[in-house]
């Protein structure tokens, strides 16, 4: 009897485990297919991305977004008239930030770097995230603000955790939640997302807002155009080559003193 007990328990259990991988995956495709379709997201082999930064009293920046598969982006901001530039090609993440002192390229930290390929990632963590190693487990029907949402626990390769909110009613992504480290620290960030659009049959957020988890304000970035498949040059992602100091003339011949006259021999 314990054994036949044993093993009912057992089935219900990789049932149970079968019924919520495939929840997970369902309404992962149901994402999918609200966005435009998994076909249409990978067809898209660039896009630009321009609007507005709002930082909070009164300060707004403008910026571009500028993406590229595989894997590489470059974004574009100018506060009190100097331009800051953060940017990934494939590799290696670089910037250039001069409201820092920095106005020569340089290469980003381990950390930044990170937190820069994540983003340079045009799909984002569902899709096709098998095949990118990561694990993604269904966590229950929350309420997110007001909004009935599915929560998707998303476990990367490297073994980061991110949160992942899809809209019961529409199965938008509305919400995700990750940990980063920001100059050595580790903070937990949200990014919450809307007014969404429909650009070329895919459906974009032309408003996402970034936060420390808790904190009662961030930064909005307010999206007025979303170009798809512009013509970006390449070489854009690729961090300039360190302008050198110009080299200091030579130094004039050091004069030597004329010698003293002779006397004239009487």
């Amino acid at each position: 009897m314990q054994r036949k007990t044993f093993a009912w328990l057992l089935v219900a259990a990789l049932t149970g485990a079968a019924a919520q991988a495939q929840t997970a995956d369902e309404i992962i495709a149901k994402n999918l297919a609200a966005r435009g379709g998994k076909d249409k997201i990978k067809a898209v082999k660039s896009a630009r991305i321009t609007g507005k930064m709002v930082l909070g009293q009164g300060m707004e920046a403008p910026f571009t977004l500028e993406m590229s598969r595989p894997n590489k982006m470059r974004m574009e901001f100018t506060l009190q008239g100097m331009t800051g530039v953060q940017a990934f090609d494939g590799t290696t993440g670089w910037s250039v930030m001069p409201f820092m002192g920095k106005k020569d390229p340089e290469a980003m930290s381990a950390d930044e770097s990170k937190q820069a390929a994540e983003q340079a990632d045009m799909d984002g963590v569902l899709v096709d995230y098998k095949e990118k190693g990561s694990q993604v487990e269904y966590a229950g029907k929350v309420d997110v603000e007001g909004t009935p949402a599915h929560k998707l626990k998303v476990t990367k390769k490297n073994g980061d955790v991110v949160n992942v909110y899809v809209d019961a009613e529409n199965f938008m992504e509305i919400k995700d939640e990750g940990k980063a480290k920001v100059r050595g620290q580790e903070i937990e960030g949200e990014t919450t997302f809307g007014d969404f659009k429909t650009v070329d049959g895919l459906i974009f957020p032309f408003s996402i807002e970034q936060k420390a988890k808790g904190a009662p304000g961030g930064m909005t970035m307010a999206v007025s155009k979303v170009e798809v498949n512009p013509t970006v040059d390449a070489a854009r992602f690729n961090m300039p080559a360190t302008p050198k100091p110009a080299a200091a003339p030579p130094a004039a011949p050091e004069k030597k003193d004329a010698a003293p006259a002779k006397p004239p021999v009487s």
